[in-house]
């Protein structure tokens, strides 16, 4: 499809793109299985790790899924209507935009990680899978969630430059969001004060 003669189709599935997005799912799940908001444990972050400080594998999984497919869902969607590889990487970014911003949630959310992992899963499979090894790998070490995504996400630009180079401009641009966004995180780490598993 050619982007340029469809451009209200783009924007509109942009749009959806930061509406599903913009749902924490780590809240609802909190709230409706009795267990402490996510916002108040460790780093006060609405995702999967503090869900599993709140109520261990089983809703930190699902928060994990469903973040993740909120991602998922309109890229494919953009796939669906044979936009290019770029347009499908503006839907993503969208969609991790939205998760950090939430309209729902007066803009104040999360990292992104998740939902990140969504739209790679779909855009870039083969990427994605490295960089999830490599979170799992680091996490295993360190039991440090915000370490494991930061040197994973950073590793996107050069894993993506050399096996799926197409996708380099979205894992650029999601390696600086999400490290920005993991700033806090990056100042307790150098103080030896981030939480652990």
């Amino acid at each position: 499809m050619d982007v340029a003669n469809q451009p209200l189709l783009l924007i509109a599935i942009c749009a959806l793109a930061y509406l599903a997005g913009s749902v924490l799912f780590a809240i609802p799940i909190c709230r409706l299985s009795g267990l402490t908001d996510p916002r108040v444990l460790g780093s006060r972050n609405p995702g999967a790790t503090n869900v599993y400080r709140s109520g261990g594998p089983l809703p930190a999984a699902l928060t994990l899924l469903l973040d993740a497919l909120k991602g998922a869902l309109p890229v494919w969607l953009a796939q669906y209507f044979d936009f290019s590889v770029f347009a499908q990487a503006m839907v993503a970014l969208c969609a991790v935009t939205g998760h950090m911003v939430p309209l729902w949630y007066r803009f104040q959310g999360g990292k992104g990680v998740a939902t990140a992992l969504g739209c790679g899963l779909v855009l870039a499979p083969v990427t994605t899978i490295l960089l999830a090894l490599i979170w799992l790998l680091v996490v295993w070490r360190w039991r440090i969630s915000a370490l494991a995504s930061i040197i994973a996400l950073g590793s996107g630009p050069v894993i993506s430059a050399l096996l799926e180079p197409e996708t380099l401009p979205m894992f650029g641009l999601l390696a600086i969001v999400i490290v920005i966004r993991h700033r806090n995180n990056l100042i307790r780490l150098a103080q030896g004060r981030e939480s652990r598993f």
